[in-house]
């Protein structure tokens, strides 16, 4: 039998990226991350499997608590795709001003709720996270560049806690109204 052994380098308490050329996740790693999610100020942890930035693919493991803040955001010239492996969220895509287009109700294969999703075009879009923890699997194509990165100017910035629960709040119940 092989022992797979796993090297992960921290670059920051959310982000960990792979050391290794075969990147194998299991049980054990999603327990380790959730926990490291627990003890993280904005609850969530992310593991790489791309060996670099410069990667043009990027595949990630994402771990967020119940309560994490996505600030909404949208990517220019790049699609995303992401799988839901546990857990239930609402991904809200917005138009420019802000308003709800659309909310998709996602949930883990199992669950009978759609459980992946790929938007090719540049829109706007956050998370409700409504389990307690949420694990998924994103792709996009790299290399990584955070002028790529367009955050809403209708959303609060991470940091501002007060303003940030007061944005999810409403939007929690804007959702409600829509579902």
């Amino acid at each position: 039998m092989n022992v797979i052994k796993k090297n992960y380098m921290h670059e920051n308490t959310e982000v960990l990226y792979t050391l290794d050329d075969l990147t194998i996740t299991d049980y054990s790693d999603i327990s380790h991350f959730k926990k490291l999610s627990k003890v993280n100020i904005r609850k969530r942890v992310r593991l790489c499997a791309h060996l670099e930035q410069a990667n043009l693919l990027h595949e990630m493991i994402i771990v967020h608590g119940k309560g994490a803040y996505v600030r909404p955001h949208k990517h220019l010239g790049k699609c995303e795709s992401t799988h839901i492996v546990e857990g239930e969220v609402d991904v809200v895509l917005f138009d420019n001003e802000g308003r709800i287009d659309q909310v998709i109700k996602m949930g883990e294969y199992t669950s009978g709720k759609p459980f992946f999703y790929r938007m090719a075009i540049p829109t706007y879009h956050t998370f409700i996270i409504r389990s307690e923890i949420l694990v998924f699997h994103e792709t996009t194509n790299g290399p990584f560049n955070k002028d790529s990165i367009i955050f809403a100017p209708w959303a609060p910035e991470n940091d501002d806690m007060k303003s940030v629960e007061l944005f999810m709040s409403d939007l929690e119940e804007r959702v409600s109204l829509i579902i």
